[in-house]
């Protein structure tokens, strides 16, 4: 991987922020890359749009905007509806199948996946939905290693909650794994 450019999107609290710096602080850490990550939000507080770009690199990064995504994750109608005409022709889309109908062709391989669905059936708390996302994500585009991820989490979340992030992390995983092909 040279460059890996991503936005992700969707809405405040749902952790998307959270899920970038997590993504970018593995590259970093634990890969021996070159990564930044930058955040926008929307006025509201909660529930209002949010986008991270995050570029993962082995090469020096001279430029901290996504112009044109390799990997565009939409967690919400809006997010989509945004966003959707950025994706770099032959890119990603990732979007949750609960949130988000595909209105629009893109030039891109689709990857609908019913994350959210998932973390509430086996987990049932969505506070771990962008983890689960994040998984996927790191199996789809190639990005991380699950274990780097794991590293970041135990610096940034308590102990406690250690475990519900793991499985989360492990469902995206096998979310993924299922979807690939």
């Amino acid at each position: 991987m040279e460059k890996c450019r991503i936005v992700f999107s969707g809405s405040g609290g749902q952790g998307i922020i959270t899920a970038s710096i997590i993504l970018a602080e593995a590259a970093v850490l634990h890969e021996n890359m070159t990564a930044v990550q930058s955040q926008f939000y929307g006025p509201e507080a909660r529930g209002g749009a949010t986008r991270s770009d995050v570029i993962i690199s082995y090469t020096q990064i001279n430029y901290p905007k996504v112009i044109q995504p390799n990997v565009l994750v939409c967690l919400t109608q809006q997010a989509y509806n945004k966003f959707y005409p950025i994706i770099r022709p032959g890119g990603l889309l990732i979007t949750d199948s609960r949130f988000v109908e595909i209105e629009k062709k893109v030039d891109a391989q689709h990857k609908e996946l019913p994350m959210y669905r998932t973390v509430m059936d086996k987990i049932g708390k969505p506070i771990v939905f962008n983890i689960c996302m994040l998984g996927a994500i790191i199996v789809l585009a190639d990005l991380v290693k699950p274990a780097s991820i794991m590293k970041v989490l135990e610096t940034r979340i308590p102990s406690n909650f250690l475990e519900i992030n793991s499985s989360a992390l492990d469902l995206g995983i096998k979310l993924a794994e299922e979807y690939k092909s």
